[in-house]
């Protein structure tokens, strides 16, 4: 008969499952308590890292909807819960397993689809959503820079006299759109979306180096 106590960590797992965009099961073993508390930070706020018994979350899995792998519940395990970006998530796990090797990841879940640690190790190759964000906003703006210069250009001719080629100058300007936050945001959020499923990661790069032993 299952306690309280044990209730009530199956229950804190089926949630951490639910809510998080990426799953990702790791060994400690070796690692430690300063250690966990150095990956934990460089993690962030956002995301969580548990040291969690396999009994438990493989109920907690099956309750939360989700296909998990009984191989990586193999041995002592610790799960991160991606609630902030993967990308930057997969890349904190990978810096830190370079520095410590005693942290091995196993796999985990992406996208509701298993991922293999090599796809994890793609994952944190992409690029960010903050440079994908800071690239399409300076495309956008250079593309609204080029458009301005055009139509100036035009003023400046009618201005002196000159015939103006009206056709052929609006045919060369770009069309100048309103650049809002929640219009570049939103292109972000598409091509990150695009970019980072497990299909597209693993097409993304070749396969990289596994950190188990």
């Amino acid at each position: 008969m299952a306690t309280p106590e044990k209730t009530a960590a199956v229950a804190e797992i089926v949630e951490d499952f639910r809510t998080a965009n990426a799953t990702v099961l790791t060994e400690y073993r070796g690692l430690s308590v300063g250690l966990m508390k150095q990956l934990r930070r460089s993690l962030g706020s956002k995301n969580k890292y548990s040291v969690v018994k396999n009994t438990l979350t493989k109920r907690a899995a099956k309750e939360a909807g989700v296909d998990l792998d009984p191989a990586l519940l193999a041995g002592p395990s610790a799960v991160a819960f991606i609630k902030g970006d993967p990308i930057d998530a997969a890349k904190a796990l990978r810096d830190f397993s370079k520095e410590n090797p005693l942290l091995v990841i196993k796999g985990g879940i992406f996208d509701g689809k298993a991922v293999t640690t090599a796809e994890i190790m793609q994952l944190a190759n992409l690029e960010s959503r903050e440079v994908l964000l800071a690239k399409i906003a300076g495309a956008m703006k250079a593309s609204i820079a080029k458009a301005a210069r055009v139509f100036d250009a035009l003023r400046i001719k009618m201005e002196a006299g000159a015939p103006a080629p009206v056709a052929e100058a609006v045919t060369e300007a770009p069309v100048a759109e309103a650049v809002t936050e929640a219009a570049v945001v939103e292109k972000v959020e598409e091509v990150v979306a695009q970019a980072a499923t497990p299909e597209v990661v693993a097409e993304a790069a070749p396969a990289a180096e596994s950190t188990e032993n």
